[in-house]
């Protein structure tokens, strides 16, 4: 299959020219001096344009300019300050995807401060960990979310929007400051996100990301996903996570373009809804939302087809099928594409470069990146055969990730910077996945660490021991299903089932807690007495 390469540079001789430092030198400042609002916001203000379309789930909706996110990122910045916040500090969001989430972004980026993200689906547990890892000064959440932390036991500075209790007001402090604070530079090498990235043996580890990621962000946004002036842009995913607030954020900013956000749960009919009104041509989001359009027929193929310019899918891998079932009844091009929290977007089959497509396959790397197949040792391996899908790092600019936080230089082997993922590079270079080669959980585009579920388990009297799998699911890609050893007294009941999956919900969040519970006799072990869990995938 070919891709509509029209107007596109060859991807191979693009690759062969292409100058790294030219991204670079499209930003405002340089590595010496470099603010991200300034980025995001403030060069792109002066004309009007807006910067987001807000959708709210009561059916409001807004349009944002970059000249009101300039302004109200400076009232942040001002309150934050107040509040002790300076260079290098860290402030959390727990927020839904409203206008106050990318003002509180920007306006600690304007402070030079560093943003962490919170997800709303969080429990308090989850919560909890994540402040610990960051020493957040202070937390910025809506009334629905801000009971969640009532259970945190070291919580910095409350603001809450509409305030609650003792809290600070958010927007009417914000309200009460001047629309001035000159925006403190910092340099490439100096944070401006923390995020956290799930694993296999212990809880989330912290990923710092630098404020030199711009140009790997500004790379997909043109290569990857081909945003074009005139596009109406809207990436799904919620910036609780890495991928909407590198690319429903972040990305679209950076490069002056409006984005899209909208404040509810993902359904055919709210997207058909927003698609329609906004006239949405360049859209993106998880491969569960392209399964869930496709089983919905009917007005979303009317809606979308001759209205969808370009489509993109990450989060797990997307089955060809459902490539070619969107071109041949939407009539524009559905990509697969992969990227990890630590190095954001690196493999792709790129809409904005033209090259063949191999079906099934990833694609080839990104502008910035190059990528290897090797085995445990860093050594490369053959073509056609399985490895880790690996980054290079003497030869990727664009890569980023200076290792987990408080191990920084530590997570490499030899020159690279190995993904966890099992990979085949093809004849023609297009690289195809296989599988993971750990045991993180992808479902419905979150990557969820069996350890975090697990863990909250355990908390449960009934819970002897625990272990924690992903089980393929045609709609979410994998469901996480637990296999649950009881204590004495307690029996493998219905209710007991529903009684534990209720109570990870309630820690960890919706997005995580095991949709099936087994009750077996015992669990797989090796020796050592580490949990076999391929056994129990193979189950």
């Amino acid at each position: 299959m070919n891709a509509d390469g029209a107007g596109r540079p060859d991807y191979h001789d693009f690759m062969a020219g292409f100058d790294p430092d030219s991204l670079v030198r499209e930003l405002a400042g340089d590595m010496s001096a470099l603010n991200a609002c300034v980025e995001c916001c403030d060069r792109h203000a002066g004309q009007g344009r807006v910067a987001v379309n807000y959708e709210g789930a009561d059916g409001t909706s807004r349009a944002i300019t970059f000249e009101e996110l300039r302004d109200r990122s400076a009232q942040v910045a001002n309150l934050l300050a107040k509040h002790g916040v300076g260079p290098g500090d860290r402030v959390s969001g727990l927020l839904p995807r409203i206008p106050e989430l990318v003002a509180l972004v920007l306006g600690v980026w304007r402070a030079g401060a560093v943003y962490q993200p919170l997800f709303t689906a969080f429990g308090p547990k989850a919560i909890d960990h994540r402040l610990k890892t960051s020493g957040a000064k202070v937390v910025v959440t809506d009334r629905e979310n801000r009971p969640k932390l009532d259970e945190v036991e070291e919580r910095p500075v409350i603001m809450t929007i509409g305030g609650h209790g003792g809290d600070i007001d958010f927007n009417a402090a914000a309200d009460a400051e001047p629309a001035r604070f000159e925006p403190v530079m910092r340099k490439g090498s100096d944070g401006m996100l923390l995020m956290a990235t799930s694993g296999t043996t212990g809880l989330p580890k912290g990923v710092k990301v630098p404020l030199s990621a711009l140009p790997a962000f500004a790379a997909y946004m043109k290569f990857g996903l081909e945003l074009l002036p005139d596009d109406v842009f809207w990436n799904i995913a919620d910036p609780g996570w890495a991928y909407g607030l590198y690319y429903a954020v972040t990305g679209p900013l950076l490069l002056g373009h409006q984005t899209t956000l909208h404040d509810g749960p993902f359904s055919v009919d709210s997207t058909v809804r927003i698609v329609k009104k906004l006239g949405v041509t360049n859209f993106t989001g998880a491969p569960t939302a392209y399964r869930m359009i496709a089983a919905g027929g009917g007005e979303a193929l009317a809606t979308m087809k001759g209205q969808i310019r370009v489509a993109s899918s990450a989060g797990e891998p997307l089955n060809p099928e459902l490539m070619r079932w969107w071109e041949a009844n939407v009539g524009s091009r559905l990509f697969d594409q992969y990227g990890q929290t630590e190095c954001a977007m690196v493999l792709m089959n790129h809409h904005g470069l033209s090259h063949d497509v191999h079906p099934g396959a990833a694609g080839y790397p990104m502008p910035g990146f190059a990528l290897a197949v090797v085995d445990e040792q860093g050594r490369p391996v053959e073509k056609g055969q399985h490895g880790i899908l690996a980054v290079d790092l003497k030869n990727s600019p664009y890569m980023f990730f200076e290792g987990y936080l408080g191990r920084e230089g530590q997570d490499w082997v030899g020159d690279y910077y190995l993904t966890g993922d099992t990979v085949e590079e093809n004849q023609d270079g297009t690289i195809s996945f296989v599988g993971r080669s750990d045991d993180v959980i992808t479902s419905a585009g979150y990557r969820i660490g069996p350890f975090d579920v697990e863990s909250a388990l355990l908390e449960h009297p009934a819970v002897a021991e625990s272990a924690v799998v992903g089980k393929p699911d045609p709609e979410r890609g994998e469901i996480v299903k637990a296999f649950v050893i009881l204590t004495a007294g307690h029996a493998g009941t219905d209710a007991l089932a529903e009684e534990l999956r209720q109570h990870v919900r309630q820690r960890l969040g919706k997005h995580a807690y095991p949709r099936e519970v087994a009750f077996p006799d015992s669990l797989p072990k090796t020796p050592s007495g580490k949990i076999q869990r391929f056994l129990l995938r193979k189950e």
